[in-house]
């Protein structure tokens, strides 16, 4: 069992990259210098992270009806991990600053839960957690969060999953792309304004963000603006822009199109094209960080799952990732015109002991790790069971939903599958970090 082990201790690295409990491993603020990310003091940063989801409907982290903040940091930390893709709704920053201000706990999960169980889940709660109350905010529990991250030495990463709060994603929900039904671009911007200066004054871990989650193609009758990359290159840049003055001291990642598989143009410094017959017809852009007050701090961020050739080959597979962005990290590839260090920001399967042997994803994902020493990633996710969430096998909304996938198990007690967890994220940790870089 994971447990049994010493938790801070992973067989096959060396000393100089085994995390040492309370302690930040490198010193803050992060920058870049091609595609490798550094601490103040230039030494390698290397992230190696799991999400935990705080988007949904409740609109503050998961899991606290079961345990208290505390005790799920000290389970991130006892995976070895040292980064948390912390996920928030823009609906709760429109709450703030448009509907009367923070929402305290009772409401918000009376909102989500309904009367009756938002009132038992409150409950819970607050005994796992007696520092909070019934009129304890949304922020404040972020704000808990954050702080516990930092004293037992993890970092946050704070990543704009959706605009409206709802579990993501699909081409119909709305928050696909920008000018979708609910992806008002002046209210992600304004969102993220407020996020990345409250974060950076309160949270002392605080070292990067993600603009937006998986953006991705709207279904057809959508609001949505031109699907194209002309698009995205005006909206992201005006987006870090933001962040960058809001909170100049941190890292702004930029993740890609077609649900974040790729960022190919970009990285090959190719010209962003709009879309013949809509309104960014003709017009074109280059992604030019020496241009941006922000060049020091830009990083790329892909995701890569399972759901393709389930027995495809290694070097089928490492040569996917590649093309798709990866190759930001070869400083000899001529075809790169562009080197800046790339974060896998998603990648799992089910925990379920026997998946992680089944198709070829898990040993190539590995492979690819140790062989391109990308500058880190966050594994999806750490939940073992929601507040409310889409079923995958029915498409309803059901509360207290299993979560198959998560790091934990539904009770958020225990390690789900430990044999899972030595046979991928144990190693997927030992790919990244062997060499000791930065520790």
């Amino acid at each position: 069992m994971l447990y049994s082990l010493p938790i801070f201790l992973l067989a096959g690295l060396s000393t100089a990259a085994t995390l040492t409990h309370n302690a930040l491993p490198w010193k803050l603020p992060f920058h870049v210098d091609g595609p490798h990310i550094y601490s103040s003091n230039n030494r390698e940063v290397q992230y190696v992270g799991t999400n935990w989801a705080a988007h949904q409907e409740a609109m503050i982290p998961e899991g606290l009806q079961y345990s208290s903040i505390k005790d799920i940091v000290s389970k991130i930390r006892g995976f070895n991990l040292n980064v948390v893709r912390l996920t928030f709704a823009i609906e709760m920053v429109d709450d703030i600053l448009d509907n009367g201000g923070d929402v305290a706990l009772e409401d918000t999960l009376t909102r989500a839960l309904g009367p009756t169980n938002g009132s038992i889940i409150l409950k819970k709660v607050l005994k796992n957690n007696p520092q909070f109350n019934k009129r304890t905010t949304r922020l404040q529990v972020f704000d808990a969060a954050a702080k516990e991250l930092a004293r037992q030495g993890v970092y946050v990463h704070l990543d704009n999953h959706m605009s409206k709060a709802l579990w993501c994603c699909g081409g119909g929900d709305g928050n696909t792309w920008f000018g979708d039904t609910d992806f008002n671009v002046a209210k992600w911007i304004r969102g993220w304004e407020f996020m990345a200066k409250h974060a950076s004054k309160k949270w002392p871990s605080f070292a990067s963000v993600g603009l937006r989650n998986e953006l991705r193609k709207p279904d057809a009758g959508s609001p949505a603006e031109p699907y194209d990359w002309y698009t995205w290159h005006t909206h992201m840049t005006a987006a870090a822009e933001a962040v960058h003055a809001a909170a100049p001291d941190t890292l702004i990642t930029f993740s890609g199109l077609n649900y974040d598989v790729t960022l190919s143009p970009v990285v090959q410094g190719q010209l962003l094209n709009g879309t013949s017959g809509t309104s960014t017809a003709g017009k074109s852009a280059l992604f030019t960080p020496s241009s941006y007050p922000y060049a020091h701090k830009i990083v790329f961020e892909l995701h890569k799952y399972d759901f393709e050739n389930t027995q495809a080959s290694c070097s089928d597979f490492g040569a996917s990732l590649y093309n798709n962005g990866y190759k930001t990290l070869n400083t000899s590839d001529p075809t790169a015109k562009l080197h800046y260090p790339m974060l896998l920001s998603e990648w799992g399967f089910i925990q379920n002991g026997t998946y992680w042997n089944q198709t070829t994803y898990n040993k190539c994902l590995i492979e690819f790790m140790g062989k391109y020493k990308p500058s880190g990633w966050m594994q999806w996710e750490l939940a073992g069971s929601f507040y409310r969430k889409t079923s995958y096998a029915t498409g309803v909304q059901v509360q207290d939903l299993d979560e198959a996938w998560g790091l934990l198990d539904h009770e958020w007690k225990k390690t789900r599958s430990p044999v899972t967890v030595e046979n991928s994220l144990e190693k997927m940790i030992e790919a990244t970090l062997k060499s000791g870089k930065g520790y």
